[in-house]
């Protein structure tokens, strides 16, 4: 029942997402449902808890800096697949078994790794932020791909950009088209910016 509504949601976003929508699919009826779930929000509640489970967990007893790395790519992955669910990711008052252990495996590995308990809570923050806000970011391009977007600066994009008027965009424009430039590869520079951001501020903490 739950991977089914997560394929709904998948397909047609969590607002299309309904009890009695979900039964039809499943060939049953809207009341049966309600002997596994209570109500709509303890559904979302599993489906979230479904998404957490695809997210790689830190192991807690290597690098961290490659570990916390690991798991952010791996996040963006996994909501690169089901983005309905990031508005959803800190929303929920239940969290199941899925997502606890995935915030306490990443709590873990920063406290073992020296960080304090504050210091540990910015770096959940500000990762999750990052990676929620670029998937948001990414689902909304209207390319997919570097040559979509190669041909896209040349047909579109160039044409509104008189040289006078714009030229640094002329020049940015120029300049991606020619070295093949991929968006999605913003994402690994980003994310090894903020960690090492916070590798030298744990470093300092010590000193």
């Amino acid at each position: 029942m739950v991977t089914e509504a997560i394929r709904l949601a998948d397909t047609g976003g969590v607002g299309q997402l309904s009890m009695r929508r979900l039964a039809g699919e499943l060939d049953a009826g809207a009341m049966s449902l309600y002997h596994y779930v209570a109500n709509k929000e303890e559904l979302l509640d599993a489906m979230i808890d479904l998404v957490f489970d695809e997210i790689d967990l830190p192991a807690g007893d290597g690098d961290w800096k490659a570990e916390m790395r690991q798991r952010a790519v791996s996040a963006r992955q996994v909501l690169g697949r089901h983005p309905w669910a990031i508005s959803l990711m800190e929303s929920r008052t239940n969290p199941g078994p899925a997502n606890l252990r995935h915030r306490e495996a990443v709590t873990a590995c920063l406290r073992k790794a020296g960080f304090s308990v504050e210091m540990a809570i910015h770096a959940n923050w500000v990762l999750d932020s990052y990676v929620y806000g670029f998937v948001l970011q990414e689902a909304s391009l209207p390319f997919e791909t570097a040559e979509e977007l190669a041909d896209m600066i040349e047909d579109t994009f160039v044409p509104q950009l008189p040289p006078d008027q714009y030229p640094y965009l002329n020049e940015a424009a120029a300049t991606l088209a020619a070295a093949g430039y991929d968006p999605a590869d913003e994402f690994t520079f980003g994310l090894d910016f903020i960690l090492d951001g916070f590798a030298r501020l744990e470093g300092q903490a010590r000193d």
